[in-house]
């Protein structure tokens, strides 16, 4: 009998990634699979999808049915394709829960493999200059380490599970209408380590385990800001089997400033001047990130005009080159004048100054 493509039967296309793959025979099982679905010839469907994912998710297999199509397996024995050494536990147990799972032939329980610790997610606070500028802080975790009485195994005089055999797994088979299949479960004698012990460890209660309060130095980079991260890697709950440290995220939040305002890798600040400042002209003192820097104002100089300050911003977090500083010009009218400051202006509103675009609209309508 001609069998379906093995792309056609997962619905990729032939540059599916490996990701993509995974997924597809994911919603196929969840949809075929004989325990849970009633549709007619879910059991073939379902095979057929097995089929499919044992061969597109090996590489090598892969590569082989790419070049050769359904004849490069034509003699694995019945059906076509051997299962033996293939383990769908990951899948299962996603669609499942970690009870359920099929063996055929191969692969070792899940409970047995290198696991990387858990991660510890942590929240610190910044004043604005130490963001800006960078800072050394230390931290203070509680974290889980392997026993060093144990090494992280739980006990002493380590043996062979009898119950499992040290697969860390017990299989049952379990007959349908559709046939026999293997349900796969960890073993309750082992706890799925395939190893038991003829003494538990006094100093973790044989969880292999112990809390220990560290405190650990760390470099946060000059240009930090709030909502960012810093990944502080191995030093996060230890692993099992051997299976690497978690990592520790610390994300920032940073304090404002009563001066400049930040946005993104810019700096702004609001300069007040005088109206006659404005009017004629002047030089002021303004403060950046690093000392204070003397700036010419141009006369009829207006409320909102911007100043750009080249590279006067902030220090890039990864490094590439530094943000700019922008000036904002506020030209502030005075509330309280003496007897001769308000004679000037008074003299001064005699002459017409009402020149320019912005005058001759509002003339227009009146």
């Amino acid at each position: 009998m001609n069998k379906k493509d093995y792309y056609e039967v997962l619905g990729v296309s032939k540059s599916a990634t490996q990701d993509e793959i995974k997924s597809a025979f994911r919603k196929l099982a969840k949809k075929y699979h004989p325990d849970v679905s009633k549709e007619e010839n879910a059991a073939d469907k379902f095979k057929e999808a097995q089929e499919a994912y044992a061969v597109l998710s090996d590489e090598q297999k892969r590569q082989q049915y790419d070049q050769f199509g359904h004849s490069a397996f034509s003699n694995n024995g019945a059906g076509g394709f051997d299962f033996s050494g293939m383990d769908f536990s990951d899948i299962f147990s996603d669609i499942f829960g970690s009870g359920f799972g099929f063996n055929f032939g191969g692969g070792r329980g899940s409970s047995n493999r290198a696991k990387k610790g858990r991660d510890i997610a942590m929240q610190m606070e910044l004043t604005f200059d130490e963001a800006i500028n960078g800072v050394k802080k230390t931290i203070k975790v509680d974290v889980s380490e392997n026993c060093s009485e144990c090494s992280g195994k739980g006990g002493h005089g380590e043996t062979t599970c009898s119950t499992c055999h040290g697969s860390g797994q017990v299989t049952a088979e379990q007959r349908t209408l559709f046939g026999s299949f293997m349900t796969r479960t960890t073993c309750s004698t082992c706890n799925g380590k395939g190893v038991t012990y003829s003494d538990t460890c006094k100093k973790c209660r044989g969880s292999g385990k112990v809390k220990k309060n560290k405190e650990i130095e760390i470099k946060i980079p000059a240009g930090i800001d709030s909502g960012n991260q810093l990944r502080i890697a191995g030093k996060g709950e230890a692993g099992s089997n051997g299976g690497p440290n978690g990592d520790i995220y610390i994300e920032f939040y940073v304090q404002k400033h009563p001066l400049f305002i930040r946005d993104d890798n810019d700096i702004y600040i609001e300069l007040p001047i005088t109206i006659a400042e404005a009017v004629l002209g002047c030089k002021k003192d303004v403060p950046t990130l690093n000392g204070k820097v003397k700036l010419t104002i141009p006369s009829g100089t207006m409320t909102n005009d911007k100043h750009r300050l080249k590279g006067k911003g902030v220090q890039d977090v990864d490094g590439y080159g530094k943000g700019d500083m922008y000036v904002i010009i506020k030209v502030i009218t005075p509330t309280k004048l003496t007897k001769e400051q308000k004679k000037l202006f008074e003299q001064l509103s005699k002459t017409d100054l009402e020149e320019g675009s912005e005058f001759s609209k509002i003339k227009k309508y009146l």
